[in-house]
This record gives structure tokens, sequence and C-alpha cells, in this order.
């Protein structure tokens, strides 16, 4: 008999893992570079990321329900192009950006750690990542728990720097900008990825109680939170602080919360940073490794991929393979330049996520829907179309490079698909 998944997320777990990967380490960085692009109308950039953020999410709400299972944007794709290397080559990059964001974020974690403690960022790193990959083997139910906590911990974080700044509120006008509208969207391209995350959700699908009703309405309950949440901290920012000296700062909310907290914000917030930042590490270690399971399953990757532990019911073999990976990469020590890719392939999965939903309104019309995205022509649905876009636009924002490498590391793809096929005789 084939062990499964566990099925033990419910609404209110999977809604924090939404809202954990959502904060996570990003807005503790972006929000200076942001504020120097925007001005005081920071909190402007974030309303329009997450207006961004909003036209895809509602892709994944549909698609969801449609296909509960790991490995979602993979699926997703190998259902509206019927193609095998498509859906794989959507797989790889998904993976890759999971493995590279969480060595990444690993590294910053080291950063924040010596700084308190002192010791070596790579050994840090590779001590994060083995003790996280422990959690992720143990149990998706331990592992979500463990995200509750470090979330409540993220939020609280946030919750400190909007209510030291109750007091400066209305202190200038938050509608001042640097350089206009242009600045304004500018700064959206940069926020939009503290908003990445949200898709994550769609990975955990095959564990998670009723998917089908619970992960939409934890993906758009994680994405409102974040959004206000958001909100209120470019607001709360700037008026403790200004955004020149926002833009100005290496620990831009270490340095609000200093009006009111003195210098021992940075510790503070430093402390905050290091659950952040291993939360975030912990999500990307469970996506990834639940990302090459349901490959494996489904015939793309080799078949021991998607071996599940008799006890633990957690896919041992695909979690062990995430985390050598990720270590490996740590082992190099700064990879902003292969980072950077990272982002480019986010952008395109979103694109082929918003792609599929449109060709399957039209391949497959009488498939059940449980959610149904609105605003439609026909067929034709507008908000994914918007929603692929705004994407290409905001990719359009990044360095040549970046997109050069993101094409190159897509493209790798395509013989890595065929090796393996020939090698390992998987399914066509």
């Amino acid at each position: 008999m084939e062990i499964s998944l566990k099925r033990t997320v419910g609404l209110f777990t999977l809604t924090m893992y939404g809202i954990g990967i959502i904060l996570g380490a990003g807005v503790y960085a972006i929000i200076g570079k942001a504020a120097g692009v925007s001005g005081n109308s920071l909190w402007l950039s974030f309303l329009i990321a997450s207006i961004v953020s909003v036209f895809t999410g509602l892709s994944y709400m549909e698609l969801i329900p449609m296909f509960p299972r790991s490995a979602a944007e993979y699926v997703y794709v190998k259902h509206s192009l019927r193609n095998r290397l498509a859906a794989f080559s959507v797989g790889w990059i998904e993976v890759f950006a999971d493995v590279i964001a969480g060595s990444t974020v690993a590294i910053g974690f080291a950063g924040y750690f010596v700084g308190l403690f002192g010791g070596h960022i790579v050994v840090i790193a590779l001590v994060l990542i083995a003790m996280l990959s422990i959690v992720n083997f143990w149990g998706i139910t331990e592992s979500t728990k463990l995200n509750v906590v470090f979330s409540l911990v993220e939020i609280t974080g946030l919750l400190i720097v909007i209510f030291a700044a109750m007091p400066h509120i209305g202190s200038v006008n938050y509608m001042e900008t640097e350089s206009g509208i242009t600045g304004v969207l500018s700064a959206s391209a940069l926020i939009f990825f503290a908003f990445i995350g949200f898709e994550d959700i769609a990975n955990i699908a095959e564990e998670t109680r009723q998917p089908k009703k619970n992960a939409p309405r934890a993906l758009l309950f994680s994405v409102i939170v974040t959004t206000v949440m958001y909100i209120l901290v470019a607001i709360s920012a700037i008026s403790l602080v200004g955004h020149e000296r926002l833009a100005a700062s290496t620990a831009p909310l270490a340095l609000a919360v200093s009006q009111v907290l003195g210098q021992n914000a940075f510790t503070l917030m430093s402390i905050i940073a290091l659950f952040a930042t291993s939360n975030t590490v912990l999500v990307l270690l469970i996506v990834g490794s639940r990302q090459i399971y349901g490959m494996s399953k489904d015939g793309s990757l080799p078949t021991m991929l998607s071996r599940v532990h008799k006890n633990r019911r957690t896919p041992w073999i695909a979690v062990l393979f995430v985390m050598f990976c990720t270590m490996f990469f740590v082992l190099f020590g700064k990879i902003e330049i292969v980072a950077s890719a990272a982002d480019f392939c986010t952008f395109a999965v979103f694109c082929f996520v918003n792609a599929s939903l449109i060709i399957l309104r039209y391949k497959e019309p009488n498939r059940e829907r449980p959610f149904k995205v609105p605003l439609n022509i026909g067929k034709f649905p507008i908000i994914p179309f918007l929603g692929l876009a705004t994407i290409v636009l905001l990719a359009a924002n990044l360095e040549p490079f970046t997109i050069l490498l993101g094409f190159l590391i897509l493209i790798v793809s395509v013989p890595l698909y065929y090796a393996l096929k020939k090698i390992s005789k998987l399914r066509i």
C-alpha cells in the first residue's frame, strides 16, 4: 500500500504559514530602499504591490481547488499545456528559486546571529539548514506549529514599529513623493518581492485538511493581513524618521524603533530578524521538498524522491535532497548574483500560472471550479490577464544580466529533462 502524506494542516495554521513566509525577512531589508525611491508615499507603493500580488493570488485561488496537489505550478502547466517538458521546466525553476532563496536567507540569518553572538557565518547557516530540515522531516504538524510561533514573533516586531509611531502619525505629508508616480511605481516593483510567498500555500495542499476550501481562504487571508501590516508599518516608519533617514539606514526598522526605545532597538529588531529569517528558511525547505516530491510522484523525477517515511509521513528523501542542495549554495558564501536570478524565476512561474488559468478556461471549461476568478469576457478571465501583464512589467525592471541569467537557468531545464528521462526512463 502506498504511503501518503499526512493531512493535518487546518485553516489557521495554513494562514499563519502564508503570513509567515510573506512577512519573512524581506520587509526588514527592502523598506529602506523603497523609501528612497517613493518618498513619503511609501505606503502607496505597498498598496500597489499588494494589488499586483492579488491578481496572481486570485489565479492560485481558482487553480488550487482544481488541482490540490504538491508541485502545484508543475501540475497547473502540465494540465494546461499538456506538455511534460514545459511542466518540468516550471517545476525546475521553482525548485531552483526555493533552494537559492533558502541559501540566501540562511546566510542572512547567520549574519544577524554573528552580529549578536559571534561565530562563523557559513557554519551557522549550515547548522540552521540542518536543524530546520530535521523539523521538516519530523512532520508537517511540527513544522507548521513552529511556523506559527515564529510568525507571531514576526508580527510582534512589526506591531512594535506601529505602536511606537502612534503618537507621531500625521507628522508628515504621506502623499509627498521623490520622483512622482514613476518613483511610486518603481518602489512597488521593489516591494513586490516582500509579498512573494503567498503561492507557497499551494504546495502543501496534499497535507491540508479540506484543501479545496481551506487553501484559497488561507491565501486570501494571508495577503489581506500582510497588506494591512505592511501599509501600517510603512506609514509608521515614515512618521518616525522620514524617508531620507529610512533610505540611508542599513537597518531601517531598527532605526525607526530606536526613536522610542533607544539603542536597545537594534538588539531587539536583530533578535526578531533571527525568527523572521529562520521562518523563511523553514517554509522554503518545506515547499522545495514538496515540489520535488510532487514531480517525482508524477513521474518527472526519479521515483525514489517520492518515497514517504513510514512513521513520519513526510517525503524524507526529497527533504534530504533539498537540504543538501541548499547547503551546497551556502558554501559559496555570497551568492547575490544567483539570488537575483531566482527573482526572475519566480516572475516566470507567476507568468505560467496566470497563463495556465487562461488556457484551462478554454480547454476545460466544464471542470469543477469551487472558486472562480470574477470579471470575465465570455470565457476570457480579465484578472489573470492583468496578473500576467503586471508581472511582465515588473520583470522588465530587473537588471538585464539578471534576466539573461534567469533565461539560462530556464534553458538548462531542457537538457536536464532529457538526461533524466534517458537515465531513469521517466514517463513522457
